[in-house]
C-alpha cells in the first residue's frame, strides 16, 4: 500500500491476521508484529516443533510477498517483550522498565502529575490484587472540583501501588481448552476478582486480577 493513507494500518493488520489464522493455535499477531510459539507434542520436542511453526510462518509470508526487516527478528527466545509486558513459557510478567518507571515517579505535586503517573500504573493493573480500592484515595483527587491536597491517605496509596507492582507475580497464560473461575470480592468502596486457571500441573494460577 502506499505510504500515507489513513486506512493503511488496519487494512494492513486485517490482511495479516486473515492469513495467518489457520495457523491461530501456534501464532497472533498484533500489525506488523507475528508471535509464534511452540509445545512439544505429537513426539517432537518444543524446540522441534517450533522449528517447523517457523517454516510455515515464513512460507506463508514469502507466497504472499510479506517482508520481515532481519534485524528486528526474534528466534527462539524464552520470553519476547510485547507492549510494555514480556511473554514466555512461565507466562507474562510486567515490563522492568515500567515498573522501574512507576517505582521512581516523584510525589506528584498536581493533580496533571498525577494523572499522568496514574496512567502508567492503571496500565498494569492486572498485575496487582485489591488495585482499585488502594488508588480510591488517588482516584478521588482527580475527580471535578477536588481541592488538591496530598494526604497522608494519598502517599500510602502511592506507595502501596508501587510496591504492589514491585512485586507482581508471573500471571498465567489463558488455556481456551481448560476451564477458567473467577473470585470476587467487594468493599463499600471498590468491587475486585482474579480470573484464575488450573495449569497443566494442577496449580490454580492467576491469569487476571
Amino acid at each position: 500500500m502506499p505510504q500515507g493513507l489513513s486506512n493503511a494500518p488496519a487494512t494492513f493488520n486485517r490482511l495479516v491476521t486473515q492469513l495467518f489464522r489457520p495457523m491461530r493455535q501456534f501464532v497472533q499477531t498484533y500489525f506488523e508484529d507475528i508471535f509464534v510459539h511452540s509445545r512439544a507434542s505429537e513426539g517432537k520436542t518444543a524446540g522441534e516443533a517450533h522449528l517447523g511453526h517457523l517454516r510455515e510462518v515464513l512460507l506463508c509470508m514469502c507466497d504472499n510477498r510479506l517482508y520481515a526487516n532481519i534485524n528486528k527478528c526474534i528466534f527462539g527466545a524464552e520470553e519476547i517483550p510485547f507492549l510494555g509486558c514480556f511473554l514466555g513459557k512461565d507466562g507474562v510478567r510486567a515490563g522492568p522498565e515500567k515498573v522501574c518507571a512507576i517505582a521512581q515517579w516523584p510525589v506528584p505535586v498536581s493533580q496533571k502529575d498525577l494523572r499522568k503517573w496514574l496512567g502508567l500504573a492503571n496500565y498494569l493493573h492486572k498485575y496487582s490484587a485489591d488495585y482499585a480500592e488502594m488508588a480510591r484515595p488517588l482516584t478521588n483527587l482527580l475527580k471535578k472540583d477536588a481541592v488538591w491536597s496530598w494526604t497522608s491517605e494519598a502517599q500510602q496509596a502511592f506507595e502501596a501501588i508501587q510496591s504492589s507492582l514491585q512485586s507482581a507475580p508471573i500471571l498465567a497464560l489463558p488455556d481456551e481448552d481448560r476451564p477458567f473461575s473467577v473470585v470476587c470480592d467487594a468493599s463499600d468502596f471498590a468491587i475486585g476478582c482474579a480470573l484464575l486457571q488450573v495449569d497443566a500441573e494442577g496449580r490454580e494460577r492467576v491469569v487476571s486480577f
